[in-house]
């Protein structure tokens, strides 16, 4: 495999001092899996313009570690058409050539940070060829198992005071935050939520503040009018693969909703790729820019995310974790042994939760794929979807199939063109090995499988039983258990919530 690296990556590889902890992880996946780092040309070129005059000697030093392109691919008609609509610079017009390289076939892979590119890559059809340093980690610890430097993590809360603040991973706060190690002792009796490895290695880290209307905001803004917000005090994720960002951001999003927030916010500095590509996860789940919030340090921006917004039925994840009560609703089963690989939260009560350690993409995705061969493939964006866990098969049943779970659609691939693309769509957030994907797409060939991609809203509270749910009328007889997706009334489904459990604070009328 030849992968192609975006400048900055090469950069960021060869500073001196640490300016993005993730490049050595995959680095380190690289040299693990034998591929050939290449380097463009014209990548040599915009690194002489580097404003650190020692980083660009130490990478022209180190240049014979690297495969430098012998020859430019010529543009294509796609490529210009590119060009024509997305280029307004120098700098521009570079990352459209590297994107040439994989477009043409010459390269295997690109990889890069820059959101643009990303864009540009999505418009010529090749966005499962780019990716940026998560998604590739996430494909090839998914790929390849057995070399990932993470046999397990988990997430869970832990005190400030038990944790080891000498760790490496807490040296960005302090070159970012003076007095860093004074407020986190200052914290040793409150939560955080953290991510530990098996090597006792601090992976991520997240603190959540709720705030009333009499908080004081003057350092901000314009200032915040009175509401009451939770505040993402602290959040930092090392990249790895395992879809930390979205494990995390659900935790946000639940504690919103618990406790009943208007708004949640987060201060940040704009210095490094750490912190553009956390804004970007950010602005992906609907928080907007705000203003500015002035300190001793310097300015960091303030986003915010509006939890009174009429949910976006086009774009349910701009206005997760709410859905449109105005949607259809669908019922569809889900086989025991998949269950809650893909839903690690609605886990039952005589499940273990040592087998379901998040240490998967597919168990910490908020994005998550659902594959069906059902009859009714007529879904859109923004249904309601419950998933119903099936009795063990062989078995009927009527105590131990529950409803577990909600969802949102958030795209349907019904049209897939080949066995390939198939695969592609689903890898990263199925509960599915490669070998299972093709099994399921060669299963039968007058009738292909579709893939729906989903939101993870909610488990509910309590699991109502097939036996419950027939006496409550929402499925008719023993025989009539969902097959596929079955479409049902708002009535039942408000018949679910009420035996569930469920407050349905994630539903907006």
């Amino acid at each position: 495999m030849r992968v192609l690296l975006d400048t900055n990556i090469l950069i960021h590889r060869e500073a001196n001092r640490i300016l993005n902890e993730d490049i050595g992880v995959l680095f380190g996946w690289m040299d693990r899996l034998h591929y050939e780092k290449c380097v463009h040309p014209f990548s040599l070129r915009e690194i002489e313009k580097y404003k650190d005059a020692t980083v660009v000697k130490t990478i022209q030093a180190k240049i014979k570690n690297y495969s430098v392109l012998k020859t430019v691919a010529p543009d294509s008609q796609e490529i210009s058409i590119i060009r024509e609509k997305f280029d307004i610079n120098e700098n521009d017009g570079i990352d459209t050539s590297l994107l040439n390289e994989v477009f043409s076939g010459r390269v295997s892979f690109l990889i890069s940070e820059d959101r643009k590119l990303h864009k540009k890559a999505n418009a010529l059809g090749i966005s499962n060829l780019v990716f940026s340093i998560d998604g590739f980690l996430e494909k090839v610890s998914v790929e390849n198992p057995g070399l990932s430097d993470y046999k397990t993590l988990s997430v869970k809360k832990e005190y400030f005071g038990n944790l080891n603040l000498t760790d490496s991973f807490f040296d960005s706060f302090r070159r970012d935050y003076a007095g860093f190690d004074r407020w986190f002792t200052a914290k040793s009796d409150e939560i955080a939520y953290v991510c530990i490895s098996d090597k006792s290695e601090i992976l991520a880290f997240l603190y959540v503040k709720v705030e009333g209307g009499d908080e004081n905001y003057r350092d901000i803004e314009p200032v915040f009018a009175r509401k009451k917000r939770l505040k993402i005090g602290t959040f930092k994720i090392v990249s790895n693969g395992f879809k930390l960002g979205e494990r995390f951001l659900k935790i946000v999003f639940d504690n919103a909703i618990r406790h009943r927030v208007d708004e949640v916010y987060v201060t940040l500095f704009n210095k490094t790729e750490e912190h553009e590509r956390l804004i970007g996860l950010l602005q992906d789940w609907g928080f907007l820019y705000y203003g500015t919030k002035h300190t001793q340090t310097g300015d960091e921006f303030v986003f915010v995310k509006d939890l009174n917004r009429i949910p976006d039925k086009e774009h349910p994840k701009i206005t997760y974790p709410f859905i449109d009560k105005s949607r259809r609703y669908f019922i569809v089963p889900i086989y025991p042994e998949y269950h809650t690989e893909l839903f690690p939260d609605s886990i039952l009560n005589n499940e273990s939760p040592d087998d379901y350690i998040e240490n998967e993409p597919h168990r910490n995705a908020i994005q998550k794929v659902y594959i069906s061969r059902s009859i009714n493939r007529n879904l859109n964006v923004g249904d309601v979807i419950v998933f119903y866990r099936t009795a063990p098969r062989g078995t009927r049943g009527v105590y131990t199939s529950v409803v577990t779970t909600v969802g949102v659609v958030e795209s349907v691939y019904d049209r897939i063109r080949n066995e390939t693309d198939f695969i592609s769509l689903c890898r990263k957030r199925s509960v599915f090995t490669d070998s299972d994907l093709r099994e399921h797409w060669n299963f039968s060939s007058r009738s292909k499988p579709f893939v729906v991609n989903f939101l993870y809203l909610h488990s509910f509270p309590s699991r109502p039983n097939l036996s419950r749910l027939i006496e409550i009328g929402v499925i008719e007889n023993v025989y009539s258990a969902p097959r596929g997706f079955e479409e049902i009334s708002e009535e039942k489904f408000d018949l679910i919530m009420r035996a569930a459990r469920s407050d349905g604070r994630f539903i907006k009328n």
